[in-house]
């Protein structure tokens, strides 16, 4: 048996941490959303096979245990007897290494797609909960809809539709370690988000008040190792982006506007000064 699942990139619209716990792991406090950039994940079922192989694509990934695709199908597999084994073809789209989560979209494609396939009918509720084990963007993933996200990762609270806009995502040529991006939190001071506001502006449609409150916590951290991405910004809004936030650990920027025209044109001029740009919504 086999499956297509599309894997969706997300962003946050606003991410903060209240606190860090004691075994290092932060607290979470964010808005985040999918947008319709998404890699293209193929999943076949082998029976009388416990073997499970990851093809990609890209030459950038990794596709033994360290993909967070295998350990997916890893997870899955303890919950059938007998067990069978599992192909895992990744075509992407999503930035790697890109605070888009990329590597965790696939994840919870391949967790939806085996529940499927092995009929475990599992909530979402009870996936989002068992992704936390992978990584702490899988349980978002599960759900791909505009959600406040707290606890470790795996408290997830959909939100309602986003008001109308247009996306403009930029990717620069550098990567950054997410580890070491969270380590210097308890080192440097942050400056917490308001994401009361961020949610309370999409539960009324309030685009206003939404283009002035999105932002990141983590991005200073970042941005003092990639000062790229504070030019990245500067244009953006310069080129007539309404607001412009990191995602993420980073390194990814994306702008928002109401107008396609105006999007087009921010579109248009980043891409003489970066690589990988994209224009996008944002999926309900």
């Amino acid at each position: 048996m086999e499956i297509l699942e599309k894997a969706p990139a997300k962003l946050n619209l606003s991410l903060d941490t209240p606190f860090v716990h004691q075994d290092g792991e932060p607290e979470w406090n964010m808005v985040m959303t999918a947008i319709d950039l998404s890699d293209h994940v193929y999943i076949k079922t082998i029976p009388n096979s416990s073997t499970i192989t990851v093809k990609t694509d890209s030459g950038f990934l990794p596709c033994d245990e360290r993909n967070l695709a295998y350990q997916a199908a890893k997870l899955m597999q303890s919950f059938i007897t007998p067990k069978q084994g599992v192909e895992i073809e990744i075509l992407k789209k999503i930035p790697v290494s890109a605070g888009m989560g990329g590597g965790s979209a696939d994840a919870a494609a391949v967790l939806r797609g085996l529940n499927k396939l092995w009929k475990l009918k599992f909530s979402n509720n009870h996936l989002a909960k068992l992704a936390l084990q992978i990584d702490s963007d899988v349980p978002f993933c599960v759900y791909n809809k505009p959600s406040l996200v707290t606890g470790r990762g795996e408290i997830i609270q959909p939100i309602g539709t986003l008001p109308q806009m247009w996306i403009i995502v930029a990717k620069p040529s550098a990567s950054v370690s997410t580890p070491s991006v969270l380590k210097q939190i308890r080192e440097q001071k942050i400056e917490h988000q308001n994401v009361d506001k961020v949610v309370l502006a999409i539960k009324n449609n309030d685009y206003d008040t939404l283009s002035q409150n999105i932002g990141n916590a983590l991005e200073p951290i970042t941005q003092k190792r990639l000062h790229e991405i504070h030019r990245i910004k500067e244009k953006m809004i310069h080129f007539g982006a309404d607001a412009a936030s990191m995602s993420g650990s980073g390194p990814t920027v994306f702008g928002i506007t109401q107008k396609y025209s105006r999007a087009l044109h921010i579109y248009n001029s980043l891409r003489g000064f970066c690589k990988e740009v994209y224009l996008v919504r944002a999926l309900s």
